[in-house]
């Protein structure tokens, strides 16, 4: 089932974020880094088709449970916009993640994650577009992230930079929502269990899996459990 993209959700998303204790990290051997979750409306059925060359990156690679790493039929209802990052990035190249940088020197949290949402899909929101924070998540690659949850407004048109981004996708609320969601798995590089996010035929990994958990956790299901003790897998690392 869909959810609807109304304004019952939007304030209940934002009453529940405005009352969640947020845990925030302070660690000065990383830098700062805002991503924007955006919530926007999407149709069923608009995404059959991958836009992504998705084959080609994954080549050999053996994927778990006949997934293929497509990320196809997601959309539907309210959604979020989900990235896929280009291969030709010096970093995380090719992985999934949320619009979203570094703070420049003397930015806010919120002013970062909008600047990196227009330069990233071409979208311009406003601060009056905030609905609230997530909590803190640090990476293993050197980062303290803040989660910025954002109200596009309804359908909004995307325009991915080339050189960051090569597909953005809507992704409905309701996929977050699967009874085979969340899963977790170990590794023997970390105690930590590793998280993982199913969402159309891939997983969705820390750190943008561990954000989309508590966008679940707190903004659909009013539970205020952390998610910064969900570790990454190796390839997120670096």
């Amino acid at each position: 089932m869909t959810l609807s993209y109304d304004d019952e959700l939007r304030e209940q998303i934002r009453v529940r974020l405005a009352q969640h204790d947020r845990r925030v990290v302070t660690d000065p051997t990383k830098r700062h880094a805002a991503v924007a979750v955006v919530l926007v409306d999407s149709e069923l059925g608009e995404d059959r088709v991958d836009p992504a060359p998705v084959d080609a990156w994954i080549a050999d690679r053996p994927m778990p449970g006949g997934l293929d790493g497509h990320m196809v039929d997601v959309a539907g209802g309210a959604a979020f916009l989900l990235c896929r990052r280009t291969s030709r990035l010096s970093s995380h190249a090719a992985q999934w993640a949320l619009p979203g940088g570094q703070l420049d020197p003397g930015e806010t949290i919120i002013d970062a994650a909008l600047r990196e949402l227009d330069e990233e899909l071409g979208v311009r929101l406003t601060e009056s577009s905030v609905l609230g924070l997530l909590d803190d998540y640090p990476t293993r690659s050197g980062y303290v992230i803040t989660p910025v949850v954002l109200w596009g407004g309804g359908r909004i048109e995307l325009r991915p930079a080339p050189d960051e981004v090569v597909a953005a996708y809507r992704v409905g609320l309701h996929q977050l929502l699967r009874e085979d969601s969340p899963r977790f798995i170990t590794i023997p590089e970390s105690p930590r269990p590793v998280v993982q996010i199913p969402l159309g035929n891939d997983l969705i990994h820390a750190p943008t899996g561990a954000v989309l958990l508590q966008l679940r956790w707190l903004g659909l299901e009013g539970c205020h459990d952390p998610v910064a003790q969900f570790e990454q897998p190796l390839f997120a690392w670096k």
